[in-house]
């Protein structure tokens, strides 16, 4: 099983395992990863569980697809790395990944 590191803006890490075609969003809800809230349930119609995919995962995990990148628009603090983790499917050799959580407004 794929595994999936999140850390979240305080530097602190936890790596949980997924299934291969779950994506990112449904690995962190079900092991209750903070700063991942998905509020549409991964209908890529909301921007709650923008993350940012590693430098050294970024070209793995592909570009975002327009209807992503209009969501994203909606994010807070976007980068170049940013992704919404519902739109990215776990695959073997996604194993090691590492996403980070943003800061949240409020």
């Amino acid at each position: 099983m794929p595994q999936v590191t999140f850390i979240d803006a305080h530097g602190e890490s936890r790596t949980v395992e997924g299934e291969a075609g779950a994506t990112v969003m449904e690995v962190a809800i079900r092991n209750g990863v903070p700063g991942i809230e998905a509020e549409c349930g991964g209908a890529c119609a909301c921007a709650t569980c923008h993350v940012y995919v590693d430098d050294a995962w970024a070209a793995k995990t592909g570009s975002p697809e327009p209807m992503e990148e209009d969501m994203l628009d909606f994010a807070f603090e976007v980068k170049p790395t940013s992704r919404l983790s519902c739109q990215i499917k776990l695959r073997d050799d996604l194993d090691g990944l590492i996403v980070r959580t943003p800061t949240r407004q409020g």
